[in-house]
C-alpha cells in the first residue's frame, strides 16, 4: 500500500461520491486515470482492507432497537457462547474484553422485535454469569474514520465538526425500505456501479441519488462510504475507554471527546453498582502504547481522570446489520 492508496481510504471512509461515475470524480481529485483508481480499490476489496462500501444508516431512526450489551462469561464457556450469540442477525459486532464483562456486543431488532426477549434468551446460555444492558441515552458522535496518513498519536486536536443530529421522527414506508435494501448492498467497482441499484428500483441516478441526500439530511442515512477491517489497516489496538463523570459534567465532558477525530463512537450509557461509567468513547491506534497516550490526552483535555480502557482481544463477529430483509 503506497501514500496514493492511503489517501484514498482517507478519502472513501467520509465521503464517496454519489454520481454516475464515482471512481472517475474520485480520480479527478487526485490527478490519476479512473482505471487506476478502480484498479486501486479493487485490489484492496480482495485483500480484505476495505469490508465495504455502501449506506451506512441510523439504526434507531428506522425504528429498530438497538443497545450495547455486557456479558460476564466463564472463559472456559465464552467461545461457546460467543458462536450461539453470533447467530442473531441483530448481532453485529461482538469482542472480547479484558474485563470481568468479558464479551461485549450490540444487539439489533426490527420495529416489531422484542429486544429484551431475544436478551433473555442469549443470558440464559451456559456459562453466562451476569449481563449489562446499556442502551444509549445520549449520541454525541458516531462515525469511524481511520486515519491512514498521520502515525502521530500525539497530534490530537479537537478540530472535527461535530454533526447535528436531526431529532425528527422518520416514517418509514414500504418504498422506504426498497432502496434501503439496495443502498445497504456492498457497491461494485465498476465504471457505473449505482446503475444495478437505479434498475432494481426502477427509477433514474438522479432520484437514486437525490433519495440518499434525502435520508443524509433528515439523518437516516449518515453517510455513504467505505468501511474498512481496523486490524488489516493497522489499528489492532482498538479500545473503549469508559469514564465515569459527574452527571452535571457529562454533556460538556461528551460533546469535548466527540470533538477529537481519533475518537469514533461517544454515548452515555447507564450506570449500574458494578458498571459506574456512564460515559463511553471508542478510540482506534496502532499500539497499545499510541491507545494509551491518546486516553491521557483526552482525559486531559477534559478533566476527567477517573477512566478504564477496554481493550478488543477478540473480534467474535464484526458486520453491518441488513435491515429489512427475511
Amino acid at each position: 500500500m503506497d501514500p496514493l492508496d492511503k489517501q484514498l481510504l482517507n478519502d472513501i471512509q467520509w465521503t464517496f461520491p454519489l454520481s454516475e461515475r464515482p471512481y472517475l470524480k474520485i480520480a479527478a481529485k487526485h490527478g490519476l486515470s479512473e482505471e487506476d483508481v478502480m484498479r486501486r480499490i479493487s485490489l484492496m476489496k480482495q485483500s480484505g482492507l476495505i469490508r465495504q462500501i455502501n449506506a451506512i444508516f441510523d439504526t434507531r431512526k428506522l425504528g429498530y432497537k438497538s443497545a450495547l450489551v455486557a456479558f460476564a462469561v466463564k472463559k472456559d464457556k465464552l467461545d461457546a457462547v460467543a458462536l450461539e450469540v453470533n447467530k442473531h442477525p441483530g448481532v453485529s459486532h461482538n469482542y472480547e474484553r479484558d474485563h470481568e464483562f468479558n464479551m461485549w456486543f450490540t444487539l439489533a431488532v426490527p420495529p416489531e422485535g422484542d429486544l429484551k426477549k431475544d436478551l433473555e434468551q442469549m443470558a440464559s446460555l451456559d456459562g453466562v454469569i451476569k449481563f449489562r444492558l446499556l442502551p444509549t441515552l445520549k449520541l454525541y458522535k458516531i462515525g469511524v474514520k481511520l486515519d491512514m496518513v498521520n502515525t502521530d498519536p500525539s497530534k490530537l486536536t479537537p478540530d472535527d465538526n461535530v454533526k447535528s443530529l436531526d431529532q425528527k421522527k422518520f416514517e418509514l414506508t414500504s418504498r422506504d425500505k426498497d432502496f434501503i435494501r439496495e443502498l445497504q448492498k456492498d457497491l461494485e467497482v465498476s465504471v457505473r456501479p449505482f446503475d444495478n441499484s437505479a434498475k432494481n428500483l426502477g427509477i433514474t441516478l438522479d432520484e437514486l441519488f437525490k433519495k440518499a441526500e434525502e435520508y443524509e439530511s433528515l439523518g437516516v442515512m449518515r453517510r455513504f462510504a467505505a468501511i474498512l477491517r481496523h486490524r488489516d489497516a493497522g489499528f489492532t489496538a482498538n479500545g473503549m475507554i469508559v469514564w465515569m463523570v459527574p452527571d452535571d459534567k457529562i454533556d460538556e465532558a461528551g460533546y469535548k471527546l466527540a470533538s477529537f477525530p481519533q475518537v469514533s463512537h461517544c454515548y452515555r450509557r447507564p450506570v449500574y453498582p458494578d458498571w459506574p461509567f456512564s460515559l463511553f468513547s471508542m478510540i482506534h491506534a496502532r499500539t497499545v502504547e499510541a491507545a494509551n497516550k491518546i486516553a491521557v490526552e483526552l482525559s486531559n483535555f477534559v478533566g476527567i481522570n477517573e477512566y478504564r480502557i477496554l481493550f478488543s482481544s477478540r473480534e467474535f463477529k464484526k458486520e453491518r446489520v441488513k435491515y429489512f430483509v427475511d
